[in-house]
């Protein structure tokens, strides 16, 4: 296996310590060969500096990766972040006569437009264009949601191409029990600590978590928990010192490995979305590993992962962008007793189990690549 990407640089908008950008740079991780090429690093929302951070990698993959690669037999493209990515994808297609499986991550352009990150119509208007060239030379399209696909359908994607590929939650995500000296350590003894991990950047909606924060500032033995960074986080740490939010805690981003240990001091897994159309189709990848390590939910989001939340009875749906409703959201699940909010923990542990189980999902990923290379770089 071959992984053709840039220089590390997310979520800090700077290079990894260890690494300075090159022309190129071919390392190995646990038998894998991991070709780097230049990008422009950046983390902030400078329409003008963000685009050239997506194409400076778009460019450098296309021209550079061909040479670097080696024989492939088939291209992966995880859309995690900007549609660009797929850029190179196309071109290694054509060069190496490999088919491309597009796992779709998130929807452009509606997310640029959600995030206001872009508003000029023909701006939006090039990008899907974009994107509509894009999908029509992949050969296999996963989605990460049933919502995900309908979309991607109205953007003229033949049926037959998309198919439902949910992520999974890695190994390490699972239950664990609770650590009281940490609890101390980290300043969460003797408190009902509602728990924020991950991205802090305008999709996740601070604005409303704050809000929520303030309505709740009062009650003394309630603590939201933010662990993560982003391109927002200094923002919002300066604004709920402003607020005088003695309630929020700021503690940066912590290892991955680390992160079921904190899980397991919360008393709520916080996870919400700012209130777009684009979003009530987006599963956030944190959803899993929330589940997964079986906690009680509360989850400011409507559509396709506010269904899974009901569904796994794991937790409290409320609607997103609205203070008021989070933080009664939080209040319901804080008034309950320990073992109701324990087997709110357990449903949601099961359901992951029945839908997101790492193995079972594998195994459709593995049928996926087989059913890639049977119409191996046709173009429709």
């Amino acid at each position: 296996m071959i992984v053709l990407t840039g220089f590390p640089h997310y979520p800090a908008g700077k290079v990894f310590p260890g690494y300075s950008v090159r022309p190129w740079l071919k390392e190995t991780y646990e038998g894998v060969t991991i070709v780097r090429v230049p990008l422009y690093p950046y983390k902030g929302y400078s329409l003008l500096r963000r685009s050239w951070n997506h194409l400076s990698f778009a460019l450098s993959a296309s021209l550079m990766g061909p040479f670097l690669v080696g024989q492939v037999d088939r291209i992966l493209v995880f859309q995690v972040g900007p549609i660009t990515v797929g850029i190179p994808a196309i071109v290694l297609k054509y060069l190496k006569k490999a088919p491309v499986i597009f796992w779709v991550q998130d929807i452009w352009p509606d997310t640029l437009e959600a995030t206001g990150l872009v508003r000029r119509s023909w701006i939006l208007s090039l990008v899907r264009r974009l994107v509509q060239f894009i999908y029509r030379h992949c050969d296999l399209i996963p989605v990460q949601s049933r919502g995900f696909a309908r979309r991607v359908a109205q953007l003229g994607v033949p049926p037959e191409k998309v198919q439902y590929l949910p992520n999974w939650a890695e190994e390490l995500y699972r239950p664990v029990p609770r650590n009281d000296g940490m609890a101390v350590t980290e300043g969460m003894a003797d408190r009902f600590i509602v728990m924020f991990a991950g991205n802090i950047g305008r999709s996740q909606d601070f604005d409303t978590l704050l809000g929520a924060a303030a309505l709740l500032k009062d009650r003394t033995d309630i603590q939201f928990v933010i662990l993560g960074d982003g391109a927002m986080a200094q923002h919002y740490l300066e604004l709920s010192r402003r607020q005088g939010l003695s309630n929020v805690v700021f503690k940066g981003k912590k290892p991955v490995e680390w992160m079921p240990r904190y899980f397991a001091l919360a008393d709520v897994l916080l996870v919400q979305l700012r209130n777009e159309p684009i979003f009530a189709l987006t599963i956030p990848s944190k959803l899993q590993s929330y589940l997964a390590c079986g906690r009680p939910i509360v989850a400011a989001l409507k559509g396709d992962p506010a269904a899974i939340v009901s569904d796994s009875g794991g937790g409290v749906v409320c609607m997103p962008g609205d203070p008021i409703a989070l933080a009664e959201a939080v209040l319901h699940v804080y008034r309950k007793s320990p073992e109701e909010r324990e087997a709110l923990a357990k449903a949601g542990t099961a359901y992951y189990h029945a839908e997101f189980d790492r193995s079972m999902l594998l195994d459709r990923f593995d049928a996926l690549l087989n059913m890639a290379s049977v119409g191996r770089a046709h173009t429709a």
